[in-house]
């Protein structure tokens, strides 16, 4: 495990982690005021996932393989419906002003479903690191946390200093986002 382990893996994680971004970039423009507390909370949970998903693949590409190759074709479907229900639930609310904008926080499991939708294609990573050793899988799928942690971070704070400057308009845009995020991985997935 030596420097070109690392460099791929946080290479993994950079590519990963650029759904989440945006999505972190759009629920901070929904919560302007998030605190430095709840911001790692919410990278937190995409870290999570960009860790726990890849390592699923890697299982099930060392035990269940026929079963995750016909679960493969569903991906991008489960990211678009997650994604356009939270952006289309986020974009009416901003359109009938029945969002509260500054004190709304994103739900729990409205992060849940975030962090799966956000993903749910990392778990094809399991095939790209399949050649790794159990120990291998989780030292990269640990990078590509950290990775997720950090950028997912970044996402906030700029969404947050975006937000501020729209106020009311930030969460449309956040939806508009959402549903862009979930057509991409949709269309991607497809082609």
């Amino acid at each position: 495990m030596g420097f070109p382990f690392i460099f791929k893996s946080i290479l993994l994680g950079v590519g990963l982690a650029m759904d989440a971004f945006s999505v972190s970039c759009a629920n901070g423009l929904r919560e302007p005021h998030m605190r430095p507390g709840r911001m790692t909370a919410v990278a937190g949970v995409y870290a999570g996932f960009q860790y726990a998903m890849p390592m699923i693949g890697w299982f099930c590409v060392h035990q269940l393989v026929t079963y995750f190759t016909a679960f493969q074709k569903f991906i991008p479907w489960i990211a678009l419906a997650l994604l356009a229900y939270i952006g289309g639930k986020m974009l009416y609310e901003g359109l009938t002003g029945k969002a509260v904008e500054e004190e709304e926080e994103v739900s729990s499991g409205t992060l849940l479903m975030q962090g799966i939708a956000t993903s749910i294609d990392a778990l094809s990573t399991g095939f790209t690191i399949s050649g790794y050793t159990a120990l291998q899988a989780c030292i990269c799928c640990l990078i590509i946390a950290a990775v997720t942690q950090g950028i997912c971070m970044a996402g906030l704070e700029l969404g947050k200093k975006i937000g501020m400057k729209l106020s009311t308009k930030a969460s449309v845009l956040g939806g508009v986002i959402l549903l862009a995020i979930g057509t991409e991985i949709f269309v991607s997935g497809i082609l």
